[in-house]
Order: C-alpha cells, then sequence, then structure tokens
C-alpha cells in the first residue's frame, strides 16, 4: 500500500501477507481523500477507522495531519502491525483489538469522522448495525461524517442521515451524516444578496 499525500507522500508500508484483510485500493482511497479534501482540514481531526485492518485508511489521515487517530479491529495480527506502523512514522493512532460492535456500544467518544471497511460477506443486518450503533449512541460530531465501505451487493440509501454514495469498480463509499441547520448567518447572507439584487434592479430601471 501507498501514501497517497501528505506528510508521508509516496511512501510504501509492506503488510505481512498472512493478515486476514482486503485493504481499499490506493486508486479507491486517493478519489476517497480528494473529496474530504474539499470538506475538511485534516489537522486535528478526530478519526475512528473500525474494522481497519493494515491501518491503510489511518495512515493516510495520519499523514495529513488528522489527530488522535482510533484503529479498532478484532485481528491481532493487524493490531500489532497498525502498532508497529504508527511507532515507526511517529503517527498519533492507537489501535485497539476489540469486537467493533461491542466498542461502539461503549464508546462515548465523539469523532468527526468514522470511517468502516467491514467485510464485504457481512449480511445486510451487520451492515444497518455498525450505522445504527453509531447514531444511536451519537458517536459523530454534529458536522461529522460515516463512511462506509462495501460491495455492490450491499444497499445503504435507505437508512436515515444518508447522504450520497460513490461507486468505485466493484466498491462503494456510503456517506452519511447530519443535516445541517441553516443558521442566522445564512439568513443575513441571503438577505444581503437579496439586498444586493434590489439595488441592481432599481439602477437598471433608473
Amino acid at each position: 500500500m501507498r501514501i497517497v499525500s501528505g506528510k508521508f507522500k509516496g511512501r510504501r508500508i509492506i503488510a505481512p501477507k498472512n493478515l486476514p484483510v482486503r485493504p481499499t485500493t490506493d486508486l479507491s482511497k486517493e478519489a476517497l481523500f480528494n473529496i474530504l479534501n474539499h470538506q475538511f482540514s485534516f489537522r486535528e481531526l478526530k478519526v475512528l477507522d473500525i474494522f481497519a485492518g493494515t491501518g491503510n485508511i489511518s495512515y493516510e489521515f495520519a499523514s495529513r495531519g488528522a489527530e488522535p487517530i482510533t484503529c479498532v479491529d478484532t485481528d491481532f495480527g493487524c493490531v500489532n502491525f497498525i502498532k508497529k506502523t504508527a511507532a515507526q512514522f511517529d503517527m498519533d493512532i492507537t489501535a485497539i483489538k476489540s469486537d467493533v460492535y461491542k466498542f461502539l456500544e461503549r464508546s462515548k467518544i465523539k469523532y468527526d469522522i468514522i470511517f468502516a471497511d467491514p467485510p464485504y460477506d457481512f449480511s445486510q443486518e451487520q451492515f444497518d448495525k455498525i450505522y445504527q450503533l453509531i447514531f444511536e449512541n451519537e458517536l459523530l460530531e454534529d458536522d461529522g461524517l460515516l463512511i462506509i465501505e462495501h460491495s455492490t451487493q450491499t444497499k445503504m440509501e435507505h437508512l436515515e442521515h444518508f447522504s450520497n454514495s460513490r461507486k468505485y469498480g466493484g466498491s462503494i463509499f456510503s456517506f452519511f451524516e447530519y443535516e445541517q441547520e441553516e443558521t442566522d448567518e445564512d439568513d443575513d447572507f441571503e438577505d444581503e444578496n437579496e439586498d444586493l439584487n434590489d439595488t441592481d434592479y432599481a439602477n437598471e430601471e433608473e
């Protein structure tokens, strides 16, 4: 795997072949972070990476300045590899060996971004449960984003807070977020624009 951008751009990380993982491809990862780059300033983003596998996505976040980052996976080998790699690059990543569902049930921390990359052969119910636990336990900040990677066989658009999805090859990233209420500042901005438009129209009549 290769880090696409940031402090460690171009660095390659070689994971042991015996890890039970299916890493996000470099092409899909680059496309995902191009999307996120338009929505977030990565520095000091609090990130949760569940079903973290090799830690591929977390290294990309860390390279771009996100911290702290928490990785959760059930596999002992994956967790050890993430700890070793994070120490090697001095990344602010904490790797936790845990059942992801139990972790989500216990967690009390809110995150700016939660990335989930469960096994593609999970049932629809298992995918839905990830979403449910995150929103029921309010683990996202008000302006936070949940990203679930899944195959074309899994459907996520029926869930509340679904925003949009992007397809790359056989992989789909589904995005979930709270609806943002219009602020008074937005109203003031619209009123100012209307006043300007009225003034322009009056000037044209003169």
